[in-house]
C-alpha cells in the first residue's frame, strides 16, 4: 500500500495558474494571504495530513465506527486523536471569519487544505465538511445570540455540525418529510421525528454536536414551502456557554455501508422522551432556502472528494506501475520483464488520470475563487459576476469530479490488475469510498436538473454564454501555439457543440420541459468537459506567460493535448444525446420499464 503524499506542486499550480490566489491577496479582506504565508501553510498542512491523518485511513476502513448498546458511537481507532490534533492545529478554521476565531483566509486556500485532508482520510473529512456547512448557515441566517452561542466552538471544530434532511420515506424528495416541530411556551420548539443517513450524527470526537433539522410547524403548507429549519444541539448550552442537559436525540443505529466505514452514518430519533429542544434558524417556512446555504457550500466540498480520491488512487496506481513487472515492452531487453508503466495502455490510463484530476481540481478551485470574490470584492459588478459564476459552476463542480472519482478509482484498480481486486492492496478502498460522492448533497442527476432548469436560464442565458465566451478567448490564445494546435481544434469543436446544445435547451425550456430534463445529464457532461479542457489550456498558456521552465511548460502542454484528444473529442457526440429528446424514454416507460 502506497503512503499518501500531498501533491503540493499540483495544488500550488492550480492556486496560481488556474485560479488566481495572488489577486485575492490584493483584496483588503485577504491581504494577509501573501505568497510566503500560503506556501508555508501548504507545506505544514501536507506534513500534518501525511503523518497524522493518512495513517488512520486503513483502520477506519477495516474496523470503522461502532454503535454501543447505550446509543453512543465509538469512532474508528485513531480518529478521535487525529481529529483533536487537527482542531488544536487550527486546520478546521482556516477559511472562517476571524471574528469567531477563524483564520479569515480565502476559501480557495481552505479548499486546497481540505483536499489534502480528504485524500488522507475521506471518512474523517466528512465531519468538518458538515461542520463548515453549519457555520455557513448560522453566519447567514442565525440571530446574534445563536452566532455567539455556537459559532466560536464550531469554527474551531471543538463542536461539530450535521445536516438532517432525509427520512425513511423521503430521500431527495425533501418536501415529503413528516418530522414535526411544536411550539413551546418559552419560545423554543419541540422536535419529533426520525432522520436517516445523518453523517456523524453521533460520535465521540467532540463535546457537542449541533444538528440542523428540517421539520414542519403546525398548519404549515404542503411540500417544501412548509418546511422550517431548527438548531437542535446534542447537549443544551447554558447562558454562560457551558454544556447543560442532554437533549432528546438518540442514535438508533448506524448504517453498514459500501465504503467510508469510519464515518458513522446514523439513524437519529428526535423526541422519543418528550421532544427534542430546538431553536428556529431563519424565518418560519424558509427552511429549504436556509438549508441550501449549507448545501451549496457542501456541494463544492463533495466535488473535491472526487478529486481527492482520484489523486489518492493515481498515486497508488503510479507506484504500482513502476514496481510491477510483467511482459516485455516493445524494444525492451528479452532478459527480463518490463515494469508495466512501459506499456502504452498503462501509460494511457495513467496520463488520463493525471489530466482529468488536474482539470477537475482546477474546476473546484475556480469555483472557490469565485466564492471569495463574491464575498470580498469591493466592486459591486465583480461581486455580482462572481455570484453568478458560483451558481453556474457549482453543479458542474459537484457532479463531474465525483463521477470522475468513481471512474478513475476504478481505473486505478485496473492498473493493479487482479491485485487491485484484493482488499489487502488498499486500492479497492478508494473505489468503494468514492461511490457515495455522486449521491451526496443532491445526486448528480439533481445537479444536472439544477443546471438546465435554473442556471442556464439565468439572465436568459447570458451567464452561461458569458462563460462560453471565455472559452472562446482561450481558443484564440491557443491559435499562436503550434504544439497546442490539437487543443485549439478540439476545444473549438467542443465549444461549438456546447453552444448549440445550450441554445437548444434554452429554446425548449418553456415549451418542452420533459426533453430538457432528459438532456440534463448529457449537457452537464458536455459543459463540464469543455470547461475542463479550457482549464488545462489556460494552465498551459499561463506557465508560458510566467516564463517557467521548459519542462513545466512541456508537462502542461502534454496534459492539455491528451485531455483534448481523449476527452474533449467526445463532447460533440454528446450533442446527439442532448437533441434526442424524451420520446424514447416515454415509450420505454410503457414497455421496457413496465412491471
Amino acid at each position: 500500500m502506497t503512503a499518501y503524499r500531498a501533491p503540493l506542486d499540483e495544488i500550488r499550480f492550480s492556486l496560481r495558474h488556474v485560479a488566481d490566489i495572488a489577486s485575492l491577496a490584493e483584496l483588503d479582506t485577504y491581504s494577509h494571504a501573501d505568497p510566503e504565508l500560503v506556501d508555508s501553510m501548504l507545506a505544514e498542512a501536507a506534513r500534518f495530513f501525511e503523518e497524522v491523518v493518512a495513517p488512520t485511513n486503513r483502520d477506519g476502513d477495516l474496523i470503522g465506527a461502532v454503535r454501543n448498546a447505550d446509543g453512543s458511537v465509538t469512532s474508528a481507532p485513531g480518529h478521535a486523536k487525529a481529529y483533536t490534533r487537527m482542531v488544536e492545529s487550527g486546520w478546521n478554521s482556516v477559511g472562517f471569519p476571524a471574528e469567531y476565531g477563524g483564520g479569515g483566509l480565502p476559501w480557495l486556500l481552505a479548499i486546497a487544505i481540505q483536499e489534502m485532508l480528504t485524500s488522507a482520510n475521506m471518512a474523517l473529512s466528512i465531519c468538518p465538511l458538515l461542520t463548515q456547512g453549519t457555520v455557513e448557515a448560522l453566519l447567514k441566517h442565525g440571530t446574534e445570540q445563536q452566532k455567539e452561542t455556537y459559532l466560536p466552538k464550531l469554527v474551531t471544530g471543538e463542536w461539530a455540525g450535521t445536516m438532517n434532511l432525509s427520512e425513511p420515506h423521503a430521500g431527495s424528495d425533501v418536501g415529503a418529510l413528516t418530522t414535526r416541530a411544536e411550539p413551546a411556551p418559552d419560545g423554543t420548539w419541540r422536535i419529533f421525528g426520525q432522520k436517516i443517513f445523518i453523517s456523524y450524527g453521533e460520535h465521540d470526537m467532540v463535546d457537542n454536536i449541533i444538528h440542523l433539522v428540517l421539520a414542519r410547524t403546525p398548519n404549515s403548507p404542503p411540500g417544501t414551502r412548509g418546511i422550517s429549519l431548527f438548531v437542535v444541539p446534542k447537549f443544551l448550552v447554558n447562558d454562560d456557554g457551558s454544556l447543560g442537559d442532554r437533549n432528546d436525540v438518540t442514535c438508533v443505529s448506524i448504517e453498514h455501508k459500501l465504503g467510508i466505514h469510519a464515518s458513522p452514518t446514523c439513524v437519529l430519533a428526535f423526541g422519543e422522551t418528550g421532544g427534542s429542544v430546538g431553536y428556529m434558524l431563519g424565518a418560519e417556512h424558509r427552511g429549504m432556502r436556509t438549508m441550501f446555504t449549507m448545501m451549496n457550500v457542501a456541494r463544492l466540498s463533495v466535488g473535491l472528494e472526487g478529486v481527492a480520491l482520484a489523486e489518492r488512487a493515481y498515486q497508488q496506481a503510479l507506484a504500482h506501475a513502476h514496481e510491477r513487472r510483467q511482459g516485455r515492452a516493445v524494444g525492451a531487453s528479452a532478459a527480463e520483464s518490463s515494469p508495466i508503466v512501459d506499456h502504452p495502455d498503462v501509460q494511457r490510463m495513467l496520463i488520463d488520470m493525471a489530466a482529468c484530476i488536474a482539470a477537475a481540481r482546477g474546476l473546484c478551485y475556480r469555483t472557490a475563487e469565485a466564492i471569495d470574490l463574491a464575498a470580498a470584492s469591493p466592486d459591486e459588478t465583480t461581486r455580482r459576476f462572481a455570484t453568478e459564476r458560483v451558481a453556474l459552476l457549482t453543479p458542474l463542480a459537484k457532479a463531474w469530479p465525483t463521477d470522475l472519482g468513481v471512474e478513475l478509482t476504478s481505473v486505478g484498480l485496473q492498473i493493479h490488475g487482479g491485485m487491485g481486486f484484493v482488499e489487502e492492496t488498499g486500492a479497492a478502498q478508494h473505489f468503494r469510498d468514492s461511490r457515495i460522492a455522486p449521491i451526496y448533497e443532491g445526486t448528480n442527476g439533481i445537479q444536472a436538473l439544477d443546471l438546465v432548469e435554473r442556471k442556464i436560464p439565468m439572465r436568459t442565458g447570458a451567464v452561461l454564454h458569458g462563460h462560453l465566451n471565455e472559452v472562446s478567448e482561450t481558443i484564440r490564445s491557443l491559435e499562436s501555439q503550434d504544439d497546442l494546435e490539437v487543443v485549439a481544434e478540439q476545444l473549438r469543436a467542443a465549444h461549438a457543440a456546447t453552444v448549440t446544445a445550450a441554445d437548444l435547451l434554452l429554446d425548449r425550456s418553456l415549451r418542452d420541459p420533459v426533453s430538457v430534463q432528459a438532456a440534463a445529464v448529457p449537457f452537464l457532461e458536455m459543459l463540464a468537459i469543455t470547461t475542463g479542457g479550457q482549464i488545462l489550456a489556460d494552465g498551459a498558456l499561463s506557465v508560458r506567460r510566467a516564463g517557467l521552465s521548459q519542462s513545466v511548460c512541456e508537462q502542461r502542454a502534454l496534459l492539455a493535448r491528451f485531455f483534448a484528444t481523449h476527452r474533449l473529442s467526445e463532447v460533440p457526440a454528446g450533442l446527439v444525446r442532448v437533441t434526442a429528446g424524451a420520446a424514447d424514454l416515454s415509450a420505454a416507460r410503457a414497455s421496457v420499464l413496465a412491471r
